[in-house]
């Protein structure tokens, strides 16, 4: 991950960048890395080997997953160990399919052939790995037969695990069993409580029950730099943003950023004195008018607040392009215009 440092931007609309200071990987030796399989190292390890370098590798995109979507780090990581044999199955190496999910009717993205349950089944294939951790969030929040796991714990993963089971996700009979096993022979319940590898340089630990489903927002909430105090800072709708920490307020944001509280409030659709929550996004930039995607299906527990933070999309934009008054309630399943 690349260093930045604080630059502060100039004109009209003022907004908060960051200046790249890495050094560039000569473009011949760039070429060689790039012709490596990411597992290839893998393929020699053994099983116990295997899955600590999964794990390592892939625990932080299991709880950037979780920060959206509401699924376990644990049940994420432990379906990804198990489906991809620690990332070393033909899917895996060749697809960037960590889940096993199949084609499908509603797929038109390329695909990888093998034999499953029957013949030459059609499965998903990805440019990336991340991209898989993506669509089985997607996967899961938008259909229908998954719907009352996300009633569960986020630190229940034994419910989880048999609920998926129950649910149909896997024909496997020890399905739920092989995924409690992996989660608590390595320990992965613990990245349900939002530890971040020390290696990543961001140890906050952050309230996820908090965090709303937002189904439509495939963009993934990438880290686009390290600010003061190695903070992360995210990229959202082309955005910057962080998540609060529990001993963060508007005046330690304003300090470290040097931002002004006004800018920060108004930024974020928020009045003098609002109590701001752990985990919540704080833009760090003028939020737009539109959102990056056409459309927003209300969940259970949204309001327009929090749609309007996990879209990028300014408050009063989002009830004038609905027509809507201040105050007035939405529902679950309603379809909001965001651009």
């Amino acid at each position: 991950m690349n260093k930045y440092s604080p630059v502060t931007g100039t004109g009209k609309r003022t907004k908060m960048c960051y200046k790249k200071s890495a050094k560039k990987i000569p473009g011949i030796l760039f070429l060689l890395l790039s012709l490596i399989p990411e597992f290839s190292v893998s393929q020699t390890l053994n099983y116990e080997e295997a899955v600590k370098r999964y794990i390592e590798r892939y625990s932080d995109a299991a709880i950037h997953e979780m920060m959206i979507y509401r699924i376990p780090a644990s049940i994420t990581l432990a379906q990804g160990i198990f489906e991809s044999n620690a990332g070393r199955s033909r899917l895996a190496t060749e697809a960037n399919n960590h889940f096993g999910i199949k084609c499908h009717k509603d797929w038109t993205g390329p695909a990888l052939y093998q034999d499953d349950d029957v013949k030459n089944e059609c499965f998903r294939k990805y440019d990336k790995p991340e991209e898989s951790f993506r669509d089985h969030s997607c996967f899961l929040t938008t259909r229908d037969r998954y719907r009352n796991l996300f009633s569960l714990a986020i630190t229940d993963y034994k419910s989880w695990a048999k609920g998926l089971k129950e649910d149909g996700y896997a024909t496997n009979p020890q399905y739920a069993e092989k995924l409690i096993n992996t989660i608590e022979r390595f320990q992965l319940y613990r990245f349900d409580q939002g530890e971040v590898p020390l290696a990543e340089a961001d140890t906050t630990t952050i309230s996820y029950d908090s965090i709303k489903i937002n189904p439509l927002t495939h963009k993934p909430y990438e880290v686009f730099a390290y600010g003061p105090g190695e903070r992360r800072v995210y990229v959202n709708n082309d955005l910057q943003f962080l998540i609060l920490r529990s001993s963060d307020n508007i005046d330690s944001i304003s300090k470290a950023f040097h931002v002004s509280k006004r800018r920060i409030l108004r930024w974020n659709d928020l009045k003098k004195g609002s109590l701001l929550a752990k985990g919540q996004m704080v833009y760090l930039e003028h939020k737009k008018r539109r959102g990056a995607t056409d459309v927003h299906v209300v969940r259970r527990g949204e309001t327009l607040y929090t749609i309007s933070q996990e879209n990028g999309i300014n408050l009063k934009m989002l009830y004038k392009r609905n027509h809507l008054k201040e105050g007035q309630k939405i529902r679950a399943g309603q379809r909001l215009l965001l651009r």
